[in-house]
């Protein structure tokens, strides 16, 4: 070590045999190195030399944008005929597959999820001081969209709660309730995929910066998407995801999910929908422990009020005090007795009209009878509306159904995966597993 004349230490050899700038009295400041005497050299890569060896091709700059700033690596790259380019500091620093560090991407995740990906990389900017492109906002949030909807359809996510958990009381009979749905989504369709391509390649500044690809549009404006959800008498548990697949896709996602939250050991278990026919077939073909599928009841009253205004006239009081009338027989006396006052009402009608109108709904009882027995699932304690349900359809496509939207199916699946994570309060253990990844 070399001292000034006040005594002061300028220099010090470090124990790899560098020199260090040295402060303070006797006190040294050491900078870390990747190795030391005596180690094996990590640089160039060794575990995959071919019998060419590798080649330095000098060194690279590299950004890599984080929460805390952006930051710029000068590193060597290596190259070999069999192996070709490798750049080992990338790979020891997490950085070789993204150029936006786990953080950046949930923030864009985050701010993107209710609003558009250019007001969402404004509100970045503000709020985060992460300045991105829109056009970057939107490549990061669709990328992880994607990656968000490949591991729900393999499996990887599981509720934070099972069955264990959803008892009203402690010790008292636990309790598990679903419900599935369906909404529409709009999608880009194949006729507007062609104008944009007719349009992409004319020459000019209108064609300078279109994505490089266009993925097949769909065939219809609309398509549904179809949800399953879970949750508890409290609502302090609940779990939904989505697809973008038929009923039978649902069908066998609803079962596998119902199998994590061990719905078949809950002591009360039982499905409340709208009763639409794929919905009630899915739950007896994958669901058939379920104690019972009960007809939501704004769903029946909504089937009771299109009769009454057709056979009393829309907005009329005779209309408001018939459907009040059925549905406080069908609340107290359940769907035999109303069936009974349809049929007799019907008989009395003489409007062809009016008697098709009340068929129609006798029918759509009877293909239901044992889902509105009211009376009865009261009696159990059992809900009789599908909130939990509706709410979620809300929120899984609020994102997808902003005006004048229009999406991809991939990217409109993805979108939903996330929002799904987001309601069934999974979004940190989802972004833990993105950051060890």
């Amino acid at each position: 070590m070399r001292r000034n004349r006040a005594g002061l230490s300028l220099t010090a050899r470090s124990r790899f045999g560098t020199r260090r700038r040295c402060f303070g009295n006797g006190f040294t400041r050491w900078r870390l190195t990747c190795v030391s005497r005596g180690t094996r050299v990590l640089f160039p890569p060794r575990g995959s030399q071919g019998a060419t060896g590798w080649h330095n091709k000098g060194r690279q700059v590299t950004s890599h944008l984080t929460v805390n700033g952006r930051l710029e690596v000068s590193r060597a790259v290596y190259w070999n005929a069999e192996g070709g380019s490798a750049v080992p500091v990338d790979d020891w620093l997490g950085i070789s597959r993204e150029h936006y560090s786990p953080g950046v991407r949930e923030m864009c995740c985050r701010e993107a999820a209710g609003s558009s990906f250019r007001q969402a990389a404004e509100d970045l900017k503000r709020v985060g001081q992460i300045e991105v492109t829109h056009e970057t906002m939107r490549q990061v949030v669709e990328r992880e969209a994607w990656q968000a909807a490949t591991a729900q359809q393999a499996g990887d996510f599981r509720a934070g709660w099972t069955e264990e958990d959803c008892r009203r009381v402690p010790g008292g009979p636990s309790c598990i309730i679903t419900g599935a749905d369906g909404v529409k989504v709009p999608l880009v369709t194949e006729a507007e995929k062609a104008k944009r391509k007719a349009l992409r390649r004319k020459p000019g500044p209108k064609a300078r910066g279109r994505r490089a690809r266009l993925c097949r549009g769909s065939d219809q404006a609309y398509k549904e998407f179809k949800i399953v959800a879970f949750y508890d008498p409290s609502h302090g548990h609940q779990y939904a995801v989505g697809t973008s697949g038929d009923h039978k896709v649902l069908g066998r996602l609803m079962r596998r999910e119902a199998g994590k939250l061990k719905l078949d050991k809950a002591d009360e278990k039982y499905s409340v929908s709208d009763g639409a026919d794929w919905i009630s077939r899915q739950y007896q073909t994958q669901l058939p422990m379920l104690s019972a599928n009960v007809l939501d009841y704004y769903h029946l009253r909504g089937h009771v009020i299109a009769t009454s205004y057709t056979v009393y006239g829309e907005g009329t009081t005779e209309a408001c005090a018939w459907r009040e009338g059925m549905m406080g027989v069908v609340i107290e006396e359940g769907p035999v007795r109303l069936l009974e006052e349809l049929g007799q009402l019907r008989r009395q009608m003489r409007s062809g009209n009016k008697r098709e109108s009340l068929q129609r709904l006798q029918n759509y009882v009877a293909a239901r009878v044992g889902m509105p027995d009211y009376p009865g699932f009261l009696a159990k304690g059992y809900e009789i509306g599908s909130g939990p349900t509706e709410a979620f359809c809300k929120t899984l496509t609020a994102r997808l159904k902003g005006p004048g939207m229009r999406w991809d199916k991939p990217n409109a699946e993805g979108m939903m995966a996330l929002a799904s994570i987001r309601s069934s309060g999974l979004w940190q253990t989802y972004w833990q597993t993105r950051r060890v990844a």
